[in-house]
């Protein structure tokens, strides 16, 4: 999943890039006397509401508290029943029967397996153009589907009665579970989408089956949502109402915690962590943990220099990830020489590149012959313009790689862009080189894996295509031994590695700000944190709806 985060701005060549973005206000937002109210830090505001369509970690933590799929993460992000109770699997793996708990939408609507069907053709309807369509392609029929070759009634979904959904797959999916927490397999409320289409998520007119529902959305200040008195749970919420509060600059949303204005923010600028940990300062704050994400460099091979292997070798190994991580980072991220983050489940001992293991000094020599065999001289240097988030760590590390790539003869221009516009010119290849983040959509080395499959289609940013890259995938799914498929995956991501379709930077950590008074908050893997499952000390869940 794409991250948009933020970070501290560096460098005098950029010092007028400053992030842009409204920031949380000068006072805490109003709350009812006796109601509890949390105002959560969340990056940036969201380009979508829609499951289906949603792409970003910032709506996810909005859409995570508004619906609950098949199976949901608890509070310690481990997959358990949500509107399915239980589930079987066949004996060949193939068919998965999920059982449904009665349950309304908000508007007191029942929810029946009929939505979680439509929910899932819809996902699949080329017309909606849903990125994250190829995250589900393991359902029979799914891909012809999505690529305009069957009929939406062509999906190996079934619903036989309302409280039973069958799933059929073309291939075992020991993660399957894992998936179904994704918004790719969250309900959405077809009564209303019948008849509003497109403009079903707006606020007046929004429905939804989580613990909240949205109310308002003041674009740059706040979305405001409301405790769902429908949820099959809501006796066991305790915070009333949650306020997502767009914010780019994480000093400012740092001083708006200490301040008391936020309960929460999802992310610290990297070298400000050991400061903030100080006894002096607010170490009971600061969160900070592994956490599955990679930060990498994307080439676009629609650009003649790209499509030499000998090119983007050369830009990846020049890179001086020590330095990156430890002196300008400096919050615990790792230097990256392959794409999936270490902790992933099922993933055997990873094979970097063959040139891992050199110094700098000998691979920024290997660098510049590569770029002389490949035509590019002193008096021929390779340029190119690298498009990059304007958030803070982005602006932070960058001037030093685009220092590295100068010093083995090539020159990359900067272009910052807000996250949302530069992901949409990234999913369009509106781009050279790109700076790109990917957090995990769940914990199995393919949610990093299929990037770079050819049939991803817009996420597939590199648009790499290797028959044998394909292939080594492909006998990974169908293989059932764990061990076995571990090592397929290994054997994929290194020939990936070596063709240098994408350069790894780093390994991310989770870098949240939490006050103490806010309760149930567990620092997991996936850094997933549902408000349902938190509440303020002194306080417990509120009583039932009348």
């Amino acid at each position: 999943m794409k991250a948009w985060r933020t970070w501290a701005l560096a460098g005098a060549a950029l010092g007028g890039l400053l992030a842009a973005g409204c920031q949380p206000g000068a006072s805490r937002a109003a709350c009812d006397a006796g109601k509890l109210c949390y105002e959560r830090g969340n990056v940036s505001d969201p380009l979508t509401l829609d499951p289906a369509k949603s792409t970003t970690i910032g709506e996810q933590h909005i859409l995570g508290d508004m619906f609950t799929p098949l199976v949901q993460y608890n509070a310690a992000s481990e997959p358990v029943p949500g509107i399915a109770t239980s589930w079987d699997t066949s004996a060949d793996g193939l068919t998965w029967t999920f059982h449904l708990r009665e349950s309304k939408w908000s508007d007191g609507a029942p929810l029946t397996s009929a939505d979680f069907l439509f929910s899932l053709r819809r996902l699949m309807d080329p017309k909606l153009a849903s990125e994250y369509a190829y995250l589900l392609y393991f359902i029979v029929n799914a891909e012809a589907i999505n690529g305009g070759k069957m009929p939406l009634t062509a999906l190996g979904v079934e619903a036989p009665d309302p409280r039973t959904l069958v799933i059929h797959l073309t291939h075992p999916i020991p993660y399957l579970l894992r998936v179904a927490t994704h918004s790719t397999m969250y309900p959405v409320p077809k009564h209303i989408i019948d008849k509003y289409g497109e403009k079903w998520t707006d606020p007046n007119r929004w429905v939804s089956n989580g613990a909240y529902i949205i109310k308002s959305w003041t674009l740059g200040d706040r979305i405001h949502a409301v405790r769902n008195p429908n949820f099959y749970d809501a006796k066991s919420v305790c915070i009333d109402e949650v306020n997502f509060h767009p914010g780019s600059d994480a000093i400012a949303v740092e001083r708006s915690v200490r301040r008391g204005e936020l309960d929460s923010a999802n992310d610290i600028q990297s070298n400000r962590i050991s400061y903030l940990r100080q006894p002096d300062q607010i170490p009971d704050y600061v969160h900070v943990g592994t956490w599955l994400g990679t930060t990498f460099i994307g080439f676009n091979p629609a650009i003649p220099a790209f499509k030499d292997v000998r090119v983007r070798q050369a830009l990846t190994m020049a890179i001086d990830r020590d330095f990156i991580t430890q002196k300008l980072m400096r919050g615990g991220q790792k230097p990256a020489y392959t794409f999936v983050p270490p902790g992933v489940a099922s993933f055997g001992q990873p094979k970097p590149p063959h040139w891992a293991g050199w110094s700098l000094e000998r691979r920024q020599a290997e660098a510049r012959r590569l770029l002389t065999e490949a035509g590019y001289t002193k008096d021929r240097p390779l340029k190119f313009e690298l498009k990059m988030r304007n958030t803070n760590d982005p602006q932070l590390i960058y001037p030093a790689v685009q220092a590295d790539w100068r010093a083995v003869g090539a020159k990359a221009s900067l272009f910052p862009e807000e996250s949302q516009i530069a992901y949409s010119d990234y999913s369009a290849r509106n781009f050279q080189a790109a700076d790109i983040a990917w957090i995990a959509d769940y914990n199995d080395p393919m949610t990093f894996l299929y990037l770079m499959k050819s049939t991803t289609g817009p996420q597939n940013y590199s648009d790499y295509k290797n028959p044998a890259y394909d292939a080594l995938m492909d006998k990974a799914d169908h293989e059932v031994d764990l061990v076995k498929r571990g090592q397929y995956l290994v054997e994929a991501e290194h020939m990936a590695m070596e063709d240098a379709t994408v350069s790894p930077l780093y390994f991310y950590v989770s870098k949240n700000l939490v006050s103490p008074k806010l309760t149930g908050w567990k620092d997991s893997l996936s850094d997933w944190h549902l408000t349902r499952y938190m509440c303020f000390a002194g306080h417990k869940a509120a009583e039932p709806f009348d």
